[in-house]
């Protein structure tokens, strides 16, 4: 399997260690396989409230911090243009990563949301972003049938990491 997550942190106010980059690449493992998916990249970055918040804003009109964003790579749509790959004749083709999308977790929304529900801030990055994830992979949460399909695909994966609440 050749699932793998490329990030960036752009806060200062927690530590993103080896440590949690490990979990969440497990994370991305295991709802991988779940969701018959082998390969791709996706990009993740830690940001912090005012800067999700500018996000949020910018890409849904929604003028306040959240926890999660995420963008898919491979939406279609009407306004989504066609990617093509070319090369002239004496050269070859790049092997060019399949990028599922990007997930943005806001670490201070996270830190805040893991003192309210009672567990740890790892339990709660874990949980943001496996449902990034999903979202990337096209599922949504917009009616009750559908949140609860996301919420027991996110549980599974999370406990088979051992982030129970």
């Amino acid at each position: 399997m050749s699932l793998s997550i490329v990030w960036n942190n752009e806060q200062e106010e927690h530590e993103i260690n080896s440590g949690l980059i490990a979990l969440l690449e497990s994370i991305l493992q295991k709802a991988g396989i779940a969701e018959g998916i082998d390969e791709g990249e996706v990009d993740l970055t830690f940001v912090n409230n005012e800067r999700i918040h500018e996000l949020n804003l910018e890409y849904r009109g929604i003028d306040r911090p959240t926890d999660v964003l995420s963008f898919a790579m491979n939406e279609t749509g009407e306004d989504e243009p066609e990617i093509i790959y070319a090369a002239s004749e004496d050269e070859e083709l790049e092997e060019v990563p399949y990028v599922l999308g990007d997930i943005i977790i806001s670490v201070t929304r996270a830190q805040e949301q893991a003192e309210e529900y009672g567990h740890s801030l790892e339990r709660e990055l874990g949980f943001l972003f496996v449902h990034g994830f999903l979202h990337l992979l096209g599922y949504d949460h917009q009616d009750p049938e559908s949140e609860a399909e996301m919420m027991s695909k996110q549980e599974n994966v999370l406990a088979q990491v051992g982030l129970t609440r």
